[in-house]
């Protein structure tokens, strides 16, 4: 004889969470979950499911299972172009002529401080775009930088 609908919390109460869990998500047309606030909520939304799948339609405590979004088309990335007048690129610059740069024109040319450069001139060109530079020092004894 079949199950009542106040039958099956005592058929279930020795069953472990998990196995409600389960049962749930095996019914065709249903979300599925993770697991239920309780066992009587579990068991009150099985009972409800199982009655629409004899009867051919979802009641409303039933909810249908979710479509699947449409999945929009991944954009294709732009190439990046590089930005044009930046202070690494004015640096590159001055350390480029056939004098190279002092370490005065260089903070005077970036505003930044002498540690700021020495440290963007070993970090960002150095081992970061891997250019060769040469340090020395000129006729007047300033530290002169470029690219050999």
């Amino acid at each position: 004889m079949p199950a009542r609908g106040d039958e099956i919390p005592q058929l279930a109460a020795a069953w472990p969470g998990s196995r409600l869990v389960d049962i749930w998500n095996r019914i065709p047309g249903l979300t599925p979950v993770k697991r239920f606030t309780n066992r009587a909520v579990a068991t009150a939304r099985i009972w409800k499911a199982g009655q629409s799948l004899v009867s051919g339609e979802h009641s409303g405590d039933v909810a249908p299972a979710r479509r699947q979004a449409a999945r929009k088309p991944t954009r294709q990335p732009h190439p990046h172009k590089g930005r044009k007048n930046t202070k690494q690129a004015q640096v590159v610059a001055l350390l480029k002529r056939a004098g190279g740069a002092t370490l005065q024109h260089l903070m005077r040319a970036t505003g930044w401080q002498a540690h700021s450069v020495r440290g963007f001139i070993s970090g960002a060109l150095g081992k970061k775009l891997r250019l060769k530079i040469e340090s020395f020092k000129n006729a007047r004894g300033e530290r002169t930088y470029r690219i050999g």
